[in-house]
């Protein structure tokens, strides 16, 4: 098995770089369509999510300008179900921060200088150099700001990854042939059963979460445990505007959950 994430930048070519490794390896590449496609199999089910339209283009945009916390559980539960499989490649979208702690994810950067960067847009997109330099700014831009407000992740930092390959040095078919050969290696390929169980019970918690906030239930005052496969415990305290038996009802529809156990306390307004 080969569970890779790569960060990248526009121009870079990580995303070429991305799927001659997919093929050479037979895995799936989830770029930004193929995880927002999982993503939305999470289901927005709340009354209040209905006022947007998940079919029309910027749907995620809009979601993480307008309800971030909704859309980061999102796209980590979207994240861990891919990685539950403990195969794949994942570009952007967090998932090196959301799996940084999983060892069996190999987490790369695919870099390039901007001289490189201008060059591919200016052939990519037709468009002249300073247009190229303004895209390429604005977009680093974006991207950091993005991971600094949503994870306080420095883009820069080194530690965040296992390797940085710069294709302006090797090109971009070395750079996949590389990754490849990185992926095949006995330590990524021997990922551990407990590893993955892990991941499993990580996945089915993101679910739970990611329902909770669709049914604006507060997970700050509301916790959410999945002691192992299938199980749900939940404690802390429960909205007076809420009952245990609608709390139980949002839980159990979650896919993959098998039993909840719930201790939580009624919250003390509901006795006023």
């Amino acid at each position: 098995m080969a569970l890779i994430t790569i960060t990248t930048a526009i121009g870079c070519g990580g995303m070429i770089v991305a799927r001659r490794v997919a093929d050479q390896l037979g895995i799936v590449l989830y770029d930004d369509n193929r995880l927002q496609q999982e993503a939305l199999k999470m289901r927005f089910t709340s009354e209040d999510m209905k006022s947007f339209d998940q079919t029309a283009p910027g749907f995620f945009t809009r979601l993480l300008k307008r309800r971030p916390a909704e859309y980061l559980e999102l796209m980590a539960s979207a994240v861990y179900e891919v990685a539950r499989s403990g195969d794949g490649i994942i570009v952007g979208n967090g998932a090196g921060y959301f799996l940084r702690d999983f060892g069996c994810a190999l987490h790369l950067r695919v870099h390039a200088p901007e001289e490189f960067r201008i060059a591919r847009i200016t052939e990519t997109r037709k468009v002249g150099e300073e247009e190229a330099k303004k895209l390429i700014r604005k977009a680093d831009s974006d991207l950091r700001g993005f991971l600094q407000s949503s994870f306080q992740m420095d883009l820069d930092d080194i530690s965040l990854y296992d390797a940085i390959i710069n294709v302006s040095k090797i090109g971009m078919e070395s750079a996949a042939s590389q990754i490849t050969a990185m992926a095949k290696t006995r330590e990524i390929r021997e990922c551990s059963l407990s590893a993955l169980e892990k991941m499993e019970r990580l996945s089915l918690l993101k679910r739970v979460e990611a329902a909770a906030l669709k049914n604006n239930i507060d997970i700050q005052e509301m916790l959410f445990e999945v002691p192992e496969p299938g199980v749900v415990r939940i404690t802390g305290m429960i909205s007076p505007m809420r009952t245990v038996g609608g709390i139980l009802e949002i839980v159990k529809s979650v896919p993959g959950v098998k039993q909840v156990i719930c201790e939580a306390e009624g919250h003390p307004l509901g006795e006023i």
